[in-house]
């Protein structure tokens, strides 16, 4: 069964010491690009301070989202199809994810308290909720070039604001299409790796990696996709803008959110490193949701920005 975060209501603020700013160095990559990756270019809005995410062009294209019928793994329930083409423009994406460096800055500057009681894996593999575990102590050692979790919706949407302040430009977080598009990186497998979870390609329960069913690892240890993304699988999941609906009945063709139906519960893509490899749980396909209050130690986001032309 997975272990990944459910579907509760909001709890309240608790106080709690917040860690001071540092300068993020990420980590090596632990393989070289796939032979299919095109020129990555790489830029940030903060002229390589560090206090904010690195962005990857990604560029525009077609694909075809969902999954087909063939694909271990997929959900039976109808969640990832009909497959259908999307078309998307030319938009911005984190290299990696939002790191704890990253948000760290954000927090000293906006006062945000940590909240408790995030969903933490307990010392018997249970999913439970921990009052005292949040995005400053989350239930492990983290590092400051650790991903960012025990964050909600909510914080995760507070961060994009913060930082498209910060910096003049327009910052939010991804839609589902673009997640997969970007995922894919010109992919048609059920990961961007191949069909097969294969050994050292992301850390999940059963990936292969020193950090499996453990904890986070830092940004960055692994292979990046063709696109020049890292952990687009594995690692910590991501939550999106879009309200969840069952299917791809009705979905945007352009990439844009699904920005209605119940938004109050809202997607998360990506898999993380509670979720299985042998239920293929990290497949570009797969598609979760949770409460827009919900924290757990395997969730955080990247974030996403337009931009002003095609690139």
């Amino acid at each position: 069964m997975k272990r990944t975060i459910t579907l509760f209501a909001c709890t309240a603020y608790a106080l709690a010491s917040l860690w001071l700013p540092q300068k993020a160095a990420f980590a090596e990559q632990a393989a070289p690009p796939p032979g299919n990756a095109r020129p990555v270019q790489v830029f940030d809005d903060c002229q390589g301070a560090h206090w904010c995410p690195q962005m990857v062009v990604v560029p525009a294209g077609s694909f075809i989202m969902g999954s087909p019928s063939t694909e271990p793994g997929r959900d039976e329930k109808g969640n990832e199809e009909p497959q259908h083409k999307v078309t998307l423009k030319s938009f911005a994406l984190g290299r990696y994810d939002v790191t704890r460096a990253e948000f760290a800055v954000y927090v000293q500057e906006t006062g945000r308290k940590p909240v408790g009681n995030c969903w933490v894996d307990d010392a018997l593999s249970n999913w439970v909720r921990d009052p005292d575990a949040n995005w400053d102590h989350p239930g492990y050692k983290a590092g400051e070039n650790d991903p960012i979790v025990c964050v909600s919706w909510e914080d995760a949407k507070a961060y994009t604001v913060w930082l498209s302040q910060k910096t003049g430009k327009a910052y939010r977080l991804q839609s589902e299409a673009e997640y997969e598009y970007a995922a894919r990186a010109g992919t048609t497998a059920a990961t961007y790796w191949g069909d097969t979870m294969g050994s050292g390609n992301a850390n999940c329960a059963g990936c292969g990696s020193k950090w499996d069913n453990r904890n986070p690892s830092p940004v960055g240890s692994f292979a990046p996709n063709a696109f020049g993304l890292y952990d687009m699988a594995g690692n910590v999941g991501q939550w999106v803008e879009d309200c969840a609906m069952h299917s791809y009945i009705g979905a945007p063709a352009d990439g844009s959110a699904v920005t209605h139906g119940n938004c109050l519960v809202r997607r998360m893509r990506g898999g993380a490193w509670t979720h299985d490899a042998q239920q293929h749980d990290l497949r570009s396909a797969e598609r979760e949701s949770g409460n827009i209050t919900d924290r757990g130690s395997n969730l955080g986001f990247r974030v996403a920005r337009d931009l002003a032309r095609d690139m």
